[in-house]
C-alpha cells in the first residue's frame, strides 16, 4: 500500500536499493576474544584433527552399515562435552550444544556413509601431508571438521544465543538415497532447524543449490528361449536397446542444466539363449525441479513405447513382454539465491579468513533442507582431495588446512549468534 503513494523517484530508489542492502557483507564475529581462542586453536590443534580424520576413515561404514563408525562418533562427541548425545532411529549420531538465550538452532553434519562395499580395505597410508585410503575426504574429512569445531568451541567458552547440533548421517551415498537426513527433517528434528551446514569433501567452495536426480532401475522381462529354436520372440534386451536409443536422442536445457544418463546394464545367461530379462539403471540430475519433472516425463514415455514397438515387432508370437520400473532414488532439486543470509555468512567468513568461496549447484544432504525451503549449504572441508569415490582417493592438507574448520567454526558461530 505505501508503495503507491512514493513518487517515481523514490519508487526507483526502493527497487535499486534492495539488491544493494542484500549483497552487504555479512558480520562475522572473527574479533570477539572467544572466537579469535577456538579459530587459534583449530590451527594449533590441526595434527589432532588429522587424526579424527584418519581413525575415523579406518572403521568400515559401507552403504547401510554405518554402525561401527556411528557409535565412535557418538563416543567422541560424548568426550567433546556435548549434551543429550544420541543415536536415533534411522542411525544418526546428533550431539547438542545448548544456546544461552533464545537465537536459532543451527546443524553443522558430516555424513557417516562411504560408497565402499564390506570388505574394502579402508586402512590410511602416508605420506607427508598426502593420506591416501577410501572415504579419506568423501566424508572422513567432514566428520574430523565436526569434530574441531565441537572441541574448539567448548575449549574456547564460545558462548552462542543459538543451539548448535553437532550430527554424523547416513545414507548420504547414491543407495542411502539421503535416508539419514529425511529423518532429521521429517521426524527426529522436525520443525526445530533454522539453519543447516553439510561439510561434505575438500576444498573451500560452497554448494548453495541442489542439483536433484531421479534414479530408476528398468526391467524388462519375458519367457526367454533358444536363439535359434525360439526365434521370432519379442527379446527383452532388444527392447532395452530401443529405451536406450531413445533416451539416447533426448534434448536437454544447459540452463537449467539438466542431465541423463543410462549407466549400469545387464540381462542374458549366454550367447545362444533369448534372454529373459533386460536391466538398465537411469540417472537423471537437474538444478530444477521442473526441468527434473520433464524429463523424467519423457523417460518413462520412452521405457513405455519400446516395449511396444518391441512386441509389435514380433506380431505372430504369443510370448508379451512386460516393463517394471523401480525407483532407486529420489532426490529434491532446490535453489536459493546466494543472497540469503546463510550464504552470505559463508562468504564473508571465508574472505574474513583470506579467500573468496565460490558457490556451486551439487547433490548433497542439503538437498533436503533446501527443498523444504530451509536455509542450508554445503561446505568444503579444507585442503585438496582428489580420487573421490574411488579406491585410490586421498587427501593432502597441505600447507593451511585447518582453514576448513576454522570456516565452519565462523560460519556456525556467526548463525548461532555469539555473546560477548
Amino acid at each position: 500500500m505505501m508503495l503507491r503513494t512514493l513518487s517515481t523517484t523514490s519508487a526507483a530508489l526502493v527497487l535499486i536499493a534492495a539488491p544493494l542492502v542484500a549483497q552487504t557483507r555479512a558480520t562475522v564475529p572473527a574479533d570477539v576474544p572467544r572466537v579469535k581462542t577456538a579459530l587459534a586453536a583449530i590451527k594449533a590443534t590441526n595434527a589432532w584433527t588429522l587424526e579424527q580424520q584418519v581413525s575415523i576413515c579406518e572403521i568400515p561404514a559401507p552403504p547401510f552399515k554405518e554402525a561401527q563408525r556411528a557409535e565412535e562418533f557418538r563416543k567422541r562427541l560424548v568426550a567433546l562435552g556435548l549434551k543429550n548425545v544420541r543415536i536415533d532411529a534411522e542411525g544418526n549420531v546428533i550431539g547438542e550444544r545448548p544456546g544461552a538465550g533464545k537465537g536459532p538452532t543451527v546443524v553443522i553434519s558430516g555424513h557417516l556413509d562411504t560408497v565402499f562395499p564390506e570388505g574394502t580395505d579402508v586402512s590410511v597410508k602416508r605420506e607427508g601431508t598426502l593420506y591416501k585410503a577410501p572415504g579419506i575426504g568423501d566424508d572422513c574429512r567432514g566428520l574430523a571438521v565436526v569434530l574441531s569445531v565441537a572441541r574448539a568451541l567448548n575449549e574456547a567458552n564460545v558462548r552462542t544465543d543459538g543451539t548448535i547440533l553437532f550430527v554424523g548421517t547416513v545414507g548420504e551415498e547414491g543407495p542411502g538415497n539421503l535416508r539419514g537426513v529425511r529423518h532429521l527433517f521429517a521426524t527426529e528434528l522436525k520443525g526445530k532447524v533454522d539453519y543447516f551446514i553439510s561439510v561434505d569433501g575438500t576444498g573451500l567452495g560452497i554448494t548453495s543449490s541442489a542439483v536433484g536426480s531421479h534414479r530408476y532401475r528398468v526391467s524388462y522381462k519375458g519367457p526367454g528361449g533358444h536363439s535359434y529354436g525360439a526365434f521370432g520372440m519379442p527379446n527383452p534386451i532388444h527392447a532395452m536397446g530401443r529405451a536406450i536409443a531413445k533416451i539416447g536422442d533426448f534434448q536437454v536445457p544447459a540452463q537449467p542444466r539438466t542431465t541423463f544418463s543410462v549407466s549400469v546394464v545387464s540381462g542374458g545367461t549366454s550367447v545362444n539363449s533369448i534372454p529373459y530379462e533386460g536391466v538398465m539403471e537411469v540417472d537423471m540430475r537437474s538444478e530444477s525441479a521442473q526441468s527434473l519433472d520433464e524429463l523424467d516425463a519423457r523417460f518413462q514415455a520412452a521405457v513405455q513405447q519400446a516395449l511396444v514397438e518391441e512386441n509389435a515387432r514380433w506380431p505372430q508370437s504369443r510370448v508379451r513382454l512386460t516393463v517394471q520400473v523401480d525407483t532407486t532414488g529420489i532426490r529434491p532439486a532446490g535453489a536459493q539465491p546466494d543472497t540469503v543470509h546463510i550464504v552470505r555468512v559463508a562468504k564473508a567468513a571465508g574472505l574474513t579468513l583470506g579467500f573468496d568461496a565460490e558457490t556451486n549447484a551439487s547433490s548433497t544432504d542439503s538437498n533436503i533442507p533446501m527443498s523444504l525451503g530451509i536455509p542450508a549449504i554445503t561446505i568444503d572441508g579444507g585442503g585438496r582431495g582428489r580420487g573421490s569415490h574411488s579406491l585410490t582417493e586421498s587427501y593432502d592438507d597441505g600447507p593451511n588446512g585447518w582453514l576448513g574448520p576454522q570456516w565452519a567454526a565462523l560460519i556456525v558461530s556467526t548463525l548461532a549468534g555469539v555473546r560477548n
